[in-house]
């Protein structure tokens, strides 16, 4: 089983531009916008990065609100991974869904009701 380091947190906003150059300004961190779906991410020195995405969007059960900041653990295997979730009480809020060209990501919640995804990257052959 591999060790599911934190990878990508993502912060919902009202207005994403505004929020990602607050933090860009505000703590330094460094941006970039992929336009073809309105996506700013940011990279922090030592840490993971992230991104911010609009409060309301929903994908799927989905649904991202502010003050609820989700967290992306890596994986190896998303569905093995959701397999173990759901067979110690949690359950798959978003099964593996494609990041084409990047790789695959889920959601699911811990028995206490916390949201997490998990982030498995394609590899270069895919």
């Amino acid at each position: 089983m591999s060790a599911h380091p934190i990878v990508h947190v993502e912060l919902p906003a009202e207005d994403t531009a505004a929020t990602a150059n607050f933090y860009k300004e505000a703590l330094g961190w460094q941006l970039s916008h992929e336009p073809s779906f309105d996506y700013w991410m940011f990279s922090a020195e030592g840490g993971p990065g992230g991104g911010f995405v609009r409060a309301g969007a929903t994908q799927g059960p989905l649904r991202y609100e502010t003050g609820k900041v989700l967290v992306y653990l890596g994986s190896e295997d998303i569905d093995a991974d959701l397999a173990r979730v759901e067979e110690h009480g949690g359950r798959t809020i978003l099964p593996r869904t494609d990041i084409p060209g990047v790789g695959w990501f889920a959601v699911f919640a811990d028995p206490s009701g916390n949201q997490l995804g998990l982030f498995e990257r394609a590899s270069s052959g895919e």
